[in-house]
Parts: structure tokens; sequence; C-alpha cells
């Protein structure tokens, strides 16, 4: 597990008045986007001097803090329903995109030499599937030598985002998943070692021979991992590139999902990756505190103009610039001071 993704995300505020009112500027929730927020988070202080303190503490955490308004924003993988978001007078908008994919320690194995689909998936995460050489990845896997060794699987322990995707996905293309286990940013998990984060998860596979998990991709980039290939809707094997994710993102239809709520799981597509998903912040429509409110907006709207290319280095995709548009205009229109005006403005 590298340092980079052990630590928590910590910018200092310091020097101009700018910098420290940043102080004040606080956000947590999601680990899915912390490699792309620290980076972006480095290169906005050394470009502005505003600093920038992110807690990597998952989905359900983040949410929590919001709802408490103990921080700035909350960042979840999961959408609120509208329903939700008003009950808690909150507003929400995709940051990024990007990919989860099952990561797995087997000797002598290379990313991509294993392929699995969402039934196998979901049958080895509700314990029915118990050794590496089970006919079901047998047969997946022609001309590779499975070990006879048993399956460790490995899952999240907090409430998150991640976790919601991937349960979201497994309850689609398993009947028995969703009856016995279903969909949450939290579930009771049949089998399995418990870890917090995607940094935990990522650490647990990595030092458990024989472990399968799922993490965001830029967590198994990042520190080198084995990563499967997928079956996915169309019944074709997939990698987890960028172009398979953005070949799932590409059906999001932004214009016409209320609160921008989207849900990007076994999307249709010959080259799409089963499991894409969008990362979401969570602001007050009326903050406490409207100036670290504006200094939090400065900062994603920094980031929609100048973090594109830093996001698809880890291959993260950047939200498209209609829905950008829109997202700014909600911006403008949802999130005010107590006197009824914007509590910032793009330009």
């Amino acid at each position: 597990m590298s340092k980079f993704l052990r630590s928590a995300l910590v910018v200092a505020a310091v020097g101009t008045a700018i910098s420290a009112l940043a102080a004040d500027l606080s956000g947590a929730g999601a680990t899915f986007p912390y490699p792309i927020y620290s980076k972006w988070a480095d290169a906005y202080k050394k470009d502005t001097g505003t600093g920038l303190n992110y807690q990597s503490i998952g989905s359900g955490g983040g949410i929590k803090q919001i709802v408490a308004r103990t921080v700035t924003f909350g960042a979840s993988d999961a959408p609120l329903t509208v329903d939700k978001l008003d009950k808690d007078g909150l507003v929400q908008w995709p940051q990024v995109m990007g990919g989860i994919v099952m990561v797995i320690n087997l000797d002598g194995v290379k990313p991509g030499d294993i392929t699995v689909d969402g039934p196998t998936v979901a049958k080895i995460f509700m314990g029915e599937i118990k050794t590496w050489d089970d006919p079901a990845l047998a047969k997946l896997n022609p001309g590779v030598k499975l070990p006879s060794a048993p399956i460790a699987v490995v899952h999240r322990s907090d409430g998150s985002g991640t976790t919601f995707n991937f349960t979201d996905y497994l309850s689609k293309v398993s009947a028995d998943w969703k009856s016995k286990v279903g969909s949450s940013t939290a579930v009771e998990w049949p089998t399995g070692l418990a870890a917090k984060g995607n940094e935990g998860v990522a650490n647990t596979v990595g030092n458990t021979t024989g472990s399968i998990g799922y993490v965001e991709y830029a967590y198994a980039k990042q520190n080198k991992m084995t990563y499967t290939k997928m079956v996915n809707h169309d019944g074709k094997v997939v990698g987890p590139t960028m172009d398979a994710f953005q070949a799932a993102a590409a059906n999001a239809d932004w214009a016409h999902a209320p609160g921008y709520y989207q849900i990007l799981t076994d999307q249709p597509g010959a080259g799409s990756w089963p499991i894409t998903a969008a990362t979401f912040i969570l602001l007050p429509k009326q903050p406490q505190d409207p100036a670290a409110a504006a200094e939090a907006l400065k900062f994603f709207d920094w980031a929609f103009k100048n973090g594109a290319k830093a996001a698809e280095e880890l291959d993260y995709i950047p939200m498209p610039d209609n829905v950008v548009g829109m997202i700014r205009k909600t911006w403008a229109s949802d999130i005010k001071s107590a006197d009824g005006k914007p509590v910032y403005e793009a330009k």
C-alpha cells in the first residue's frame, strides 16, 4: 500500500487571507475519488495558495457529516434520491466518473489473465464458489491453470458508495444476490474479510494470497494490483480501460436525471465496462458558512476547468462539458445564502 493512499489528504492553508478562509473548508466521504481529489488539491494549492482538507472515510461517513453540517461538503459514490436531498436540504452533482474493478492475489497470475462474469462473482461473494478451480471459473478461463486454493473474499466494512455500485451490479446480474443480499452502501455479507475504505480492501487483497476484492481502478493502478477482465452486459470480455469506462459512461442521460441521480452499472454496449460509477459532491442548499461554500465551489469549478488531464492520467472520466454547464447552473440556482443570492457564480 503506497503512502499516498494510506495518508489522509490534508493540504494546510497558509499565508494570505484567502488561505486563512480555506482553512475552514473541509470535506469528507468517498474513498473512490480520493486519488484524484488529492491530485487536484495539490495542484490547486500551487495554483491559488488555497488549502483543502478532505477526509477519505467512506460515502456513508461523508453523508452523515454533511447532514450534520460538520463539514463544508460531503462526497458519496451512492447518489441520494431527490426526496433524501430535499429532506436534508442538500444539492448533489457528479464531479467525476470511474470504474470499479475486481482485484485478485494469485501467485503467477498477471493483470487480465483471469476473466470473471457477474453471476460467478455473485456466487463467490455469497460463499457458494469456494476454490479457484471451481468449474464456473474454469469454464470462463479455458487454458488457464487455476489453483485448487480456497478463495478469500474481501469486502468493505464501512458504509461505502463503492459497495453500493458493486452490489447494485450484482443485484442486476444475479437474482439470488438481489433476493438474499441486495444493494446498499452496507449489506450483510454472507462471507469474507472486512476492510475499511478502498485503501483497506486494496491493502488486504495485496497481503492475502488467494483473495479477491473490489476497488476503484485508481487504487489497483497505483498499487500495481492484479485485476480481472469481465464479461459485460453484451456478453463481451472487456478489460478495465479508459475506453471501456467511457463507453459505459456515454449512456448516462444526466439531463433527465432528477438531482443528477444516475447509476452506471451493467450498461449495454460491446465495449462497456460493467461496473462504472460517478462520484458525487453534496453541499447544503443554504450553507451555514456561505464564504466556505463559495471556496468549495471555486475548487470544484477549477477542477472542471483544469483537472481533466489529471483525472485521465488516473483513469477517471471527466464530466462532459455540457454536463458541467448544467452543474454550474444548478450551483447558481440552488445554493444560496440567507439573503437569497447565489454563494458562487461561475465565470
